[in-house]
């Protein structure tokens, strides 16, 4: 059953936007994130080794893709063209979407919400994975990463308030769901609402720091929360 909170979080959102790796899918599942950062990191260091020798020190591609513009305006294209293309190979092989996602976005389609997905990863990662699923029937919009300008990914507002303009929202009917703490930010700064996904331990505690007001741990409790009407604006 749905807290309280929760409930009356999901009465008052009309847009919902779903953050899409770890709410919807785990995209590196089949192609570990690290092997890709240093694939990625390797690129760059061809480019310019200290910014590429600075990249090999994390096992993320986003943090990878954030560094590449101290290399140059070349260096980021490439490595936005060859992130976008691991992204879009890692989903094929992802498996199925996590637990709940399937029946989160069915609920909020057929509660007569509007649905978005509003990722840091490349649109056509986004939609390859949905329409491998059939999923795209649900979602009326995808903001994937703006193409080479990482300073726009979340938490930056933009992406979340570009869902809730496309949406026909205003920011602060929409709800985000995210399992990171740049979600919760992001929606904040948007003046969105935010639910926090906690999927993984020592979640709970980050996503409450970040000021996301409602935490649930399954996104099954997300979709029956979501078999409430919205509130009409």
């Amino acid at each position: 059953m749905a807290s309280e909170s929760l409930a009356a979080t999901v009465a008052a959102t009309s847009g919902v936007l779903f953050d899409f790796d770890g709410p919807v899918c785990d995209v590196f599942a089949g192609h570990p994130a690290p092997g890709v950062a240093r694939e990625l990191a390797a690129m760059l260091a061809e480019i310019d080794v200290t910014t590429g020798e600075r990249a090999l020190e994390t096992d993320d591609p986003m943090e990878v893709l954030r560094l590449a513009p101290r290399a140059g305006e070349t260096a980021l294209r490439r490595i936005e063209k060859a992130l976008t293309a691991a992204e879009v190979s890692a989903v094929k092989v992802a498996g199925i979407p996590i637990p709940g996602a399937v029946d989160s976005l069915r609920a909020a389609h057929t509660s007569g919400r509007r649905v978005a997905i509003v990722s840091n990863n490349s649109a056509a990662c986004v939609t390859e994975f949905l329409a491998l699923h059939d999923l795209d029937r649900f979602v009326d919009q995808v903001i994937g990463r703006y193409p080479n300008r990482p300073d726009l990914m979340k938490p930056s507002p933009f992406p979340v308030e570009k869902a809730a303009k496309q949406l026909g929202f205003r920011g602060r009917t929409c709800t985000l769901i995210g399992d990171s703490t740049t979600d919760i930010e992001a929606a904040a700064q948007a003046g969105s609402m935010s639910i926090g996904f906690a999927n993984k331990p020592g979640k709970k505690e980050s996503l409450a720091k970040a000021g996301a007001a409602v935490i649930v741990t399954s996104m099954i409790t997300v979709a029956q929360a979501l078999l409430m009407p919205p509130v009409m604006r």
